[in-house]
């Protein structure tokens, strides 16, 4: 559909621009309406349904719900249109699919404060469109009606009224005349003398005694039940809203082949009141439920609240049995596949951002010169992109392009950097003081729960927060760990956006609330079990976030951080950019948050950028001396992976005579990087001191797999697994059965098909590349002597070249060695070992060129290695292992 917006038009002296009201899509909240009324007129149309019934649930009612600027209200009008007839319904929206007869009449009445709708204006509204169509007195309700105005308006008649308000020019001058009329009417059936205008009163009374007496005179009337009583009644607001029940019971009378069904749009629902002043709400309420042959389709920004018990007292009609169609809520898709057969079991319907198309599409149509869009396709697209699909945001984005296109250069996308601020008054319009706190406070957060805002917003209780999730501008994901968000666009308007409110918050107040929020997801994280990493990686990343951004302490933040570690899992921690796109470290959790994204990163980055990162963070000097210490050893482990044994040496040294966490862990390292050098003997008698702390098994582990002595290394492997699932330890359980993987398959390659699948299943969902890495050789190792083994080696070795681990290529090489020894391929075990002595040229892992020529049963080259039991024996299980697999594949030399 498309209207003339004249706020455009009045924006540009292009008289060949095309002004256009885009209405975009919302195809499927029609297909919703079809369903719905569809259902509505076959029951209000079925034998047997009784307008009187007063207590029979109302199924009379659709209500769409959005945030502002969603385009209810353009919902709203194209819905009137197209239920009024099928030129103002949009092409694409199709054929109406219900009978002739009985007619809608469709009646928008706009509840907005600056439409200064009350319930009278209401009542008259829907009567009026009633005359127009009709074109017959309602007796039953134009006397009470008239009977009100007299009581409420003396001496203003109606007919005034109803054309200074507009009222008379929107549906005509055909209501006096009607009521005139079923005055008339009824005073002549009751004999009385006289102008009856005059006396209505006296009317009124002699109707309701023949009421009550049962006068043939008055039979028709006397079948409207309550008639009598409503004009017994003190003819005040109250009485007025129980009118309705007359206008329904008229309709009812109405024959066949004039039946009309209204169908009553009300708009801007919001401002019929707040959660506590009820009191329009209530009278509106009224009408819904007293004239359950009308149709009502409410458009707001809040969903109607009418099926909660909670409301009861306040409103007159309230629960799930009552309303069973407003108990629920969908979100239906923007483009269904097909049209719904039956309306949804929910009438309470969340209308959801544009889509990407529909953005497009609003765009493309919104401004047109000579059938083309006067907006450039590239900027259409980025002007899309930031809307987030809101469509306030896509038309003040149009407003600022005739303004930027007023000072005679084309609009680029720089000039869409910058957030709208009407975006925050509307948002902020009809929110309470507290609601409007708590909302700028879980701006803060990227996701949150109620303890979680109202610990950021420092209220005392939970309530504002239970009103403001309910707003369609919060997000619900059940799954989430923290089930709400903001709308995106919402959110960052909120955040950046000047705000000129009178109660906007100062830099001050902004500091605190993240203090506040900073604290509370500390709380939440140190209340939970410890073994949730979930809960400690979503903790983490807002709470850095907050602690970067707004120059906090970091306080629990660094014991966070060791948590993360502990485990070796690795989880990614991406922040947000900080606004202005600034990336330099200033603050100690600027370089916590480098070094922590450093430490996940490296599991997708060479170790020589890991290196670079963490040299940097520990440049800065910002960090406390203890997760210095974690910069330090992390850095030293990737010089080690790189090959830089002196510097990783120094590094893990530094660390250990520093005593703190990572003590054991740096000691673990100074094995490593002795075992490395050769130095058996030095690596385990460390390993022998290092226990669970240090890891001591797995590095046990490792020094006899060098040996050969694979008995004694799977022992220690499995000790280590075990050790590791006693404390909980994930990451350190996949490490562990990764090499044990390793081990079994140079022994027993049965065995190694049930470790290798283990590992895999261990290593799902963490990010341990090292380790992976060593399952990947398990599996090449498990296979050699047949013609798949060294298959997979290629692309394996690409990816350890890009992993920067200088350890992993020496032990794929030696899988490979074993693999072409076996199978008696002598060229292809030079060409490995040539690759280790490459590798190892540099003395660091030289013992592998030894193992090398053991397994291929060559000369020993010279050597620094020291073993502890002797390089002859280390030659004769190397060796023997080579035999074995040949006897187990059954080759022959």
């Amino acid at each position: 559909m498309a209207g003339r917006d004249l706020r455009a038009l009045f924006s540009t002296n292009d008289r060949q621009l095309e002004v256009g009201e885009a209405f975009t899509n919302r195809q499927g909240q029609w297909q919703i309406v079809q369903a719905a009324l569809g259902e509505h007129l076959a029951r209000v149309t079925a034998p047997g349904f009784d307008v009187e019934d007063l207590e029979a649930p109302r199924t009379n009612i659709l209500a769409f719900h959005g945030v502002g600027g969603i385009g209810k209200s353009t919902l709203s009008r194209t819905l009137e249109s197209a239920l009024a007839g099928a030129e103002g319904r949009p092409a694409r929206w199709g054929e109406a699919a219900w009978p002739a007869r009985p007619a809608l009449l469709p009646v928008r009445i706009d509840l907005a404060r600056a439409a200064g709708t009350d319930f009278e204006r209401v009542i008259l509204t829907l009567r009026l469109a009633l005359a127009a169509r009709i074109g017959k007195p309602l007796p039953a309700f134009d006397i009470a009606l008239r009977r009100y105005w007299e009581h409420q308006h003396p001496g203003e008649p109606l007919e005034d009224y109803l054309s200074s308000g507009g009222l008379a020019a929107r549906f005509g001058r055909a209501l006096p005349q009607q009521m005139q009329s079923a005055l008339s009417d009824v005073a002549q059936a009751l004999l009385l003398p006289g102008t009856v205008g005059t006396a209505i009163g006296q009317l009124t009374g002699a109707l309701t005694t023949a009421l009550r007496e049962r006068r043939q005179t008055v039979r028709a009337l006397a079948r409207c039940t309550r008639l009598a009583d409503l004009l017994d009644a003190d003819p005040d607001i109250d009485a007025l809203s129980y009118y309705p029940h007359l206008l329904a019971w008229e309709l009812a009378q109405l024959p066949a082949d004039r039946a009309v069904v209204p169908v009553v749009l009300l708009d801007t629902f919001e401002d019929t009141g707040t959660r506590t002043h009820r009191d329009l709400e209530r009278l509106l309420q009224r009408l819904v439920w007293l004239m359950p042959n009308a149709f009502f389709i409410v458009t707001g920004r809040s969903r109607l609240q009418w099926a909660e018990a909670a409301v009861e007292g306040q409103l007159d009609y309230t629960g799930p049995t009552a309303w069973p169609g407003l108990a629920g809520q969908t979100v239906p898709g923007p483009r269904p596949a097909a049209s719904p057969t039956a309306a949804p079991a929910s009438r309470q319907v969340l209308i959801g951002d544009f889509s990407a198309e529909d953005c497009t599409d609003y765009l493309d149509r919104r401004l047109v010169r000579n059938g083309r869009p006067l907006i450039g396709a590239g900027l259409r697209a980025v002007i899309a992109e930031r809307s987030h699909g809101l469509p306030l945001y896509l038309d003040l984005a149009v407003l600022r392009y005739l303004e930027l296109s007023r000072t005679g250069r084309t609009p680029t996308a720089a000039d869409f950097d910058a957030d709208f601020p009407a975006l925050l008054t509307r948002t902020l319009a009809d929110l309470t003081p507290d609601e409007r706190h708590l909302l700028r406070a879980v701006t803060l957060l990227d996701a949150f729960d109620l303890p979680l805002a109202t610990a950021a917003a420092g209220l005392p209780h939970l309530s504002a927060a239970a009103r403001l999730v309910e707003r369609p501008f919060v997000k619900h994901d059940a799954f989430a760990l923290w089930p709400y968000h903001l709308h995106a666009l919402i959110r960052s308007t909120l955040r950046t956006a000047d705000d000129a409110t009178d109660d906007r918050w100062t830099d001050t107040d902004w500091t605190r609330a993240a203090d506040r929020a900073l604290a509370a997801l500390g709380a939440q994280w140190q209340a939970g079990s410890g073994l949730d990493r979930r809960l400690l990686t979503g903790c983490l990343r807002q709470g850095l976030a907050l602690a970067r951004d707004h120059r906090l302490e970091l306080g629990w933040l660094t014991d966070a951080a060791w948590a993360y570690t502990d485990d070796y899992v690795w989880e990614p921690l991406p922040l947000p950019a900080r606004d202005g796109g600034d990336d330099a470290l200033t603050t100690a959790a600027d370089a916590l948050a480098e070094l922590l994204s450093a430490l996940a990163r490296r599991q997708h980055e060479h170790r020589a950028t890991t290196v670079t990162r963490l040299t940097g963070v520990l440049d800065t000097g910002l960090l406390p001396d203890e997760l210095a210490d974690m910069a330090t050893y992390y850095r030293a482990k990737a010089l080690r992976d790189l090959g830089h044994h002196e510097a990783s040496r120094d590094g893990m040294r530094q660390v250990a005579d520093r005593g703190g966490r990572l003590a054991p862990d740096a000691a673990r390292g100074l094995a490593h990087l002795a075992r490395g050098a050769g130095d058996f003997p030095t690596a385990a008698g460390t390993a022998r001191t290092l226990g669970w702390p240090g890891r001591g098994q797995r590095v046990l582990g490792d020094i006899h797999f060098a040996h050969g002595d694979m008995t004694r290394a799977a022992a220690y492997f499995t000790a280590a697994r075990t050790e590791a699932e006693d404390h909980g330890n994930l990451g350190e359980q996949a490490i562990a059965q990764a090499n044990l993987a390793l081990v079994t398959a140079f022994t027993d390659p049965a065995r190694a098909d049930d470790e290798i699948a283990l590992a895999a299943q261990f290593l799902t969902g963490l990010d341990q590349r090292a380790t992976s890495l060593t399952a990947q050789t398990a599996a090449i190792a498990r296979d050699a002597g047949t013609p798949a083994g060294p298959e997979p080696a290629r692309a394996l070795r690409a990816a350890i070249h890009e992993a920067g681990i200088t350890a992993a290529h020496t032990v794929l090489e030696l899988a490979l060695v074993f693999h072409h020894t076996v199978r008696g391929e002598q060229d292809d075990v030079q060409a490995a070992i040539d690759r280790l002595h490459a590798l190892t040229e540099s003395g660091d892992h030289g013992y592998y060129r030894d193992i090398a020529h053991c397994l291929a049963g060559l000369p020993l080259p010279a050597s620094t290695t020291v073993w502890l039991d002797g390089p002859e024996e280390v030659r004769a299980r190397w060796h023997q292992l080579v035999q074995d697999r040949r006897t187990h594949l059954g080759i022959t030399e």
